[in-house]
């Protein structure tokens, strides 16, 4: 059971990058009013992401496997930094290139 915190992870990132991309491919549509409502869900699938990580490493703290622990912690530190600094990345280019055009 513990085992689905990574899985749910991996899917959460996956979708806080692939949300931005959608806004950004759906930008020609002149419909598309709920940019902000998938800007949002991509922020927030991003933020329970690292939750889910950081609920991870507290499953190995309290069973104290700690070489597991060890041996996790720096590439979920680099996983962690690359998730959000991209997230954030995707979804300034959406709010930029949205802002351009409902200003219009």
């Amino acid at each position: 059971m513990i085992g689905l915190l990574n899985l749910g992870s991996l899917v959460l990132g996956v979708i806080a990058w692939i949300l931005p991309v959608v806004n950004l491919m759906r930008y020609k549509n002149h419909g598309n009013r709920n940019w902000v409502f998938l800007s949002i869900m991509s922020i927030s699938a991003c933020a329970i992401s690292l939750c889910l990580q950081i609920l991870y490493g507290y499953h190995l703290v309290k069973i104290e496997d700690w070489s597991a622990l060890m041996d996790t912690t720096g590439a979920a530190a680099f996983a962690a930094i690359i998730l959000l600094t991209v997230t954030i990345i995707l979804n300034a280019i959406t709010l930029i290139a949205y802002r351009d055009k409902t200003s219009k």
